[in-house]
């Protein structure tokens, strides 16, 4: 099973090690548009409790961020599925279906990490104030896993490329804005607030900004991820297995 989950693993990382130079600076624009827009520009006029704006800012970056790579790392699997029906190969590849799910998983997530890394660098250059725990990489790698799995999980649902960019339109997009990553989910209106609380980007962006302020972990917001997390793979798995038969 473990020697499964690396092939596959090891083939996206040889993909993403040959791109890696193109892919760590295609990275690196949207965070500094965002610390430069947000946190210099219109954050020097807003204050919040605690500290500086751009500190309340970086934690929901690295939410949202983390969120589109890990998302869009594993989406070429439709692309497969559907187009090039490469896909085909690893189905009749005396490989376990889980064991291809965690892989391509995986490697979303190291391109989730490699990208949240980039922010925190960026983020200590604009002048940030940030705690770096292993707490907060263990909620990060929590948030890189659950929309990967939502994204291999509508990889194979989805029949479409057109629809695919759907799920980043009225999905990810309104997550992107709403789910406490520029602004506290306390502004919202409390139907709206209620229904936004309850997304996985929600309770991201709050343990992010509890950890990288030097306060404690929320219990809850952490086991919801994790529920999240354990949901998404089995959905995720599930979707993969009914493709095999």
């Amino acid at each position: 099973m473990l020697y499964d989950v690396w092939t596959v693993f090891w083939r996206d990382w040889v993909v993403l090690k040959r791109r890696l130079t193109k892919f760590i600076l295609a990275r690196m624009v949207a965070p500094m548009l965002y610390l430069v827009a947000f946190g210099w520009g219109l954050g020097r006029s807003i204050q919040v409790s605690g500290g500086s704006y751009l500190d309340f800012l970086v934690p929901g970056i690295l939410a949202l961020n983390s969120m589109n790579i890990s998302f869009n790392s594993i989406t070429p699997v439709h692309a497969e599925r559907i187009y090039h029906k490469s896909l085909e190969e690893y189905l009749i590849a005396p490989i376990a279906p889980d064991a291809f799910v965690l892989g391509k998983v995986l490697a979303a997530v190291l391109r989730g990490l490699i990208s949240s890394a980039i922010i925190v660098l960026l983020a200590f250059l604009f002048g940030a104030n940030l705690q770096l725990s292993p707490l907060l990489l263990l909620v990060l790698v929590l948030n890189c896993i659950i929309f990967a799995e939502i994204g291999f999980f509508a990889a194979m649902k989805i029949s479409t490329y057109e629809e695919m960019s759907q799920v980043n339109t009225y999905i990810l997009l309104p997550m992107s804005f709403l789910c406490g990553t520029f602004f506290s989910t306390h502004a919202l209106p409390d139907l709206l607030r209620y229904f936004i609380e309850v997304l996985p980007l929600t309770h991201t962006s709050f343990l992010l900004r509890s950890l990288a302020g030097g306060n404690g972990l929320d219990v809850v917001s952490l086991v919801v991820l994790v529920i999240y997390a354990v949901g998404g793979f089995y959905l995720g798995s599930r979707a993969f297995r009914n493709l095999v038969r």
